[in-house]
């Protein structure tokens, strides 16, 4: 039995500066998945918050046991005499602490484990082990692997702790970073690129300040908050952990960078779709509406409509994703089509060079207009593009169009996925050595991949900014967030033999 948010005690939830779990805490022990993860910042309150929802949970009639697996033996003891202290705040019946010697048998040898233990009056336990999988057999109940990072068998204790899986429990990891060769880093990346059906919890020591953590520490210390104060203690707690700031309270985990597509990946993602250039000349801007809307429709006309007609299917959702950039970069638009193997099959990409804002719109609501079961499109928000991902949206609807502010967090959740779709062949982009060279200048910088402030020189000697490389992974989130299916508008006769297969990778 899980702890839905109504059944915990209202002493736990709130906004008050005396409600004792903060919101992220709150959003911990509420978060009823069956597997779930959290990489945080050191001493923000994560694994405190755990043995409050393990207490709540032994004590009810219908509970369960929780145990606890740590790297070291004070990290146990601690644990389980914070769940002792939460059973008496909150006046569940449960005994002391206690140390016992359990005894299991290894081979032919009988061999022991110091086990800490509290007991409830409901019949259910937490008890807290050391970090050997074996330790888990015959267990039932939910399982913490707390600093799961710092654990040398890691694989092997969640091997052990999914069996308990089976009989409805929990499996809990809660870790700060320990740079990005262990185990817990590859499973958080497979959580990420939704390889694994998990819930992942996020915590930054920024992220906890700004949901009241100086204010608990100011509460539990006596202090009058401020926000002089709190600024203080930022840049004393920064400059105390010096170097090791970025990965012990900003999550970001240490030995990290280079190249985030490898070369050969982003070839093997590569199809038969062709790349388009629009450019407009200086000037071009302010020609009259009426030739710069003729020019336009005469382009669209010549050279992406016989595009459509040859590749589109009828019978395929539709989604897009854009990336914008107007005198300086380029807007690219990515259309592709979600084949019956759930691959995205290209069917163009354009790029947009220099052309005036009214023409960009010009050309988006030209294409997506008769793509056909169109679902979802997902666009660059920042800056200047924002006033054509909102007429997007206002034309196509709130539900279909994603108005994406490009960031850091954003960047970190989405880019594993879209690398996940090429590693998984469910991914054909356009062949273009440009689009190539767009996804190879993405870099992992400080653990999270995003497209460096550095600029590129195209084949046609014009700059680049890994614009296909955003336009991709755009293009990938609107795959997974889709929208409503709107009307088709007929562009013409499918090409004659047309069929599903014609696209299968």
């Amino acid at each position: 039995m899980t702890i839905p948010p109504t059944e915990i005690p209202k002493s736990l939830l709130g906004d008050t500066p005396e409600a004792v779990l903060l919101p992220y805490q709150q959003q911990w022990i509420a978060d009823e998945s069956g597997f779930k993860i959290y990489t945080k910042s050191r001493r923000i309150g994560v694994t405190w918050a755990d043995a409050a929802g393990a207490a709540l949970l032994a004590a009810q009639a219908k509970g369960k046991n929780t145990f606890y697996l740590g790297y070291e033996r004070d990290m146990a003891r601690d644990y389980i005499s914070t769940v002792g202290e939460w059973g008496r705040v909150y006046a569940l019946a449960c005994s002391e602490v206690e140390e016992v010697e359990e005894i299991f048998r290894d081979g032919d040898e009988d061999k022991s484990i110091n086990v800490f233990r509290v007991h409830f009056d409901s019949g259910y336990r937490v008890e807290a082990l050391s970090s050997t999988p074996r330790n888990l057999r015959g267990k039932q109940g939910d399982v913490v692997v707390d600093e799961a990072a710092f654990h040398d068998e890691f694989m092997e204790v969640l091997k052990a702790a999914k069996a308990l899986r089976i009989w409805g429990g929990r499996v809990r990891c809660i870790t700060t970073y320990d740079g990005i060769d262990n185990a817990y880093f590859d499973l958080e990346k497979d959580v990420l690129a939704g390889k694994l059906p998990y819930s992942r919890h996020f915590t930054t020591f920024y992220d906890a300040i700004a949901q009241g953590f100086f204010k608990r520490v100011c509460l539990m210390t006596g202090q009058t908050w401020s926000r002089e104060l709190e600024a203080e203690f930022i840049e004393q707690t920064l400059a105390e952990f010096g170097d090791d700031a970025d990965e012990e309270l900003l999550c970001i985990p240490s030995k990290s960078g280079g190249k985030y597509f490898p070369s050969l990946l982003i070839e093997q993602a590569m199809g038969e779709a062709p790349v388009r250039l629009y450019a407009c000349k200086d000037g071009f801007a302010s020609k009259p509406e009426v030739d710069r809307v003729s020019a336009t429709q005469d382009w669209l006309k010549e050279v992406v409509e016989p595009i459509l007609e040859a590749r589109l299917n009828p019978s395929l959702k539709s989604f897009y994703g854009m990336d914008f950039g107007r005198s300086g970069d380029l807007s690219v638009l990515l259309v592709v089509q979600v084949l019956p193997n759930l691959a995205r099959q290209s069917v163009v990409g354009l790029e947009l060079r220099n052309v005036p804002f009214e023409q960009q719109r010009q050309i988006l609501f030209w294409v997506v207009e008769r793509l056909p079961r169109f679902m979802a499109g997902a666009m660059d928000a920042r800056g200047n593009g924002q006033y054509l991902a909102e007429v997007a949206m206002q034309r196509f609807g709130v539900t279909r169009i994603h108005q994406v502010a490009l960031s850091r967090p954003w960047y970190a959740e989405n880019f594993p996925r879209y690398k996940a779709g090429m590693e998984d062949q469910r991914l054909l982009l356009p062949a273009s050595s440009d689009w190539k060279d767009d996804h190879r200048l993405v870099e992992v910088d400080k653990g999270i991949p995003l497209v460096p402030d550095r600029k590129t020189e195209g084949t046609d000697g014009k700059q680049r900014h890994g614009d296909s490389a955003i336009a991709g992974v755009l293009m990938w989130f609107a795959s997974l967030h889709e929208g409503s299916e709107i009307e088709y508008a007929s562009v013409g006769q499918p090409r004659l033999g047309y069929q599903l297969n014609d696209f299968v990778l």
